[in-house]
């Protein structure tokens, strides 16, 4: 298997989460500017002011507390240290020999065995697991999956999956404001042949946005799972507890309901009907056959 720095791999997803927020926030002020164009004039600078605000701000906004709003959008509560003792005597066995420092810990509700980890970075990083996953996972098992959670701390994979999974949620409300605004508007400001083509492109663009913004959500993506799984390995020394929860997860049926923005977050697909072009995980075979090799 082809070697992987972990260092260049931290500077890539730093480097790619600023180029992220510039690129959606570009995105949110042109569709602000496409819904002016249908409305009348007085209400040009109103619509555009609001549209560069959630543009520059709502992205830092989201970004800084992205563990908050990943943790409250799926439900889940803090793992008390008495009840759920193993999960935190894994956990910070992980942290000494990653060199990590401790996330916070949450249980969501689900019989599906998934996690995920979330935050700005390794200093604000949470870690959630399914009721499914302490239920049905040896500890070896949970250690794996937890290891590979926090190989995304490490390697700074949660910057760049939240933000994507914040920001492609925001493309796609401003779309829809937009395509909604197209029935509300009076069209006075659309006289003209230049009027109609800027709201032709305005049409294009809202349409398309969430395509593009969903596409690189799913480039987020499935490198970065075989490299966590590669860094899994790392942590705990073997990759039989790995194997163990992907075989198990491979037989099993359960789902859990999820927003597609979170989706990327988690250990495995959450929707397991999800058609295979738009998966952002690889396939639990080809994970399973890489670990056998390592």
């Amino acid at each position: 298997m082809e070697r992987i720095s972990f260092y260049d791999q931290i500077a890539r997803n730093k480097r790619n989460s600023i180029l992220l927020t510039l690129f959606v926030g570009a995105i949110i002020i042109a569709i602000g500017y496409a819904i002016s164009l249908v409305f009348p004039t007085e209400y040009v600078f109103l619509i555009l002011s609001i549209s560069i605000i959630l543009g520059v701000f709502w992205p830092i906004i989201s970004y800084n507390n992205s563990g908050k709003i990943a943790i409250w959008s799926v439900g889940a509560v803090p793992a008390n240290r008495t009840q759920f003792k193993q999960y935190y005597d894994i956990v910070e066995g992980l942290t000494l020999a990653s060199g990590l420092p401790m996330p916070k810990l949450y249980i969501m509700k689900g019989q599906q065995i998934n996690a995920f980890a979330s935050g700005k970075d390794p200093q604000s990083a949470v870690v959630c697991v399914t009721e499914g996953a302490l239920i049905k996972l040896t500890k070896q098992e949970l250690e794996g999956v937890l290891a590979h959670e926090m190989s995304h701390v490490a390697n700074y994979d949660i910057r760049f999956m939240t933000l994507v999974s914040v920001l492609v949620g925001i493309i796609s409300i401003m779309a829809q404001m937009f395509l909604r605004s197209l029935w509300l508007s009076d069209n006075r400001n659309n006289e003209g042949k230049n009027g109609g083509i800027f709201v032709l492109i305005g049409i294009v663009l809202a349409i398309l946005a969430p395509i593009v913004t969903t596409l690189v959500q799913l480039a987020v993506s499935r490198k970065r799972e075989y490299t966590a799984d590669a860094t899994a390995v790392k942590f705990t020394r073997t990759p039989t507890g790995l194997i163990g929860a992907l075989s198990k997860i491979k037989n099993d049926s359960s789902e859990i309901k999820v927003s597609g923005s979170m989706a990327p977050l988690f250990f495995t697909k959450p929707n397991l009907s999800a058609a295979e072009l738009f998966a952002t995980h690889p396939p639990l075979e080809k994970r399973i056959e890489i670990l056998k090799k390592m």
